[in-house]
């Protein structure tokens, strides 16, 4: 068994396909969660976090 990817990523949202190929999964599109901002692929458990610094467009001002 491999050890679970985890990927920085700069969006809140992110699409996932396992890595694509004969290996892959179909495209699915993950939100991070808005606390802990990070999300689990159901397919392949690969882990999406976000990158520390990463401008996510919200609105805070």
């Amino acid at each position: 068994m491999q050890p679970i990817e985890t990927i920085e990523v700069e969006t809140l949202t992110v699409g996932c396909d396992g890595g694509g190929g004969a290996l892959g999964h179909p495209l699915v599109y993950l939100t991070l969660s808005a606390e802990g901002h990070q999300t689990e692929c159901p397919y392949c458990s690969r882990h999406f976090v976000l990158k520390e610094g990463a401008k996510t467009g919200t609105h805070g001002h």
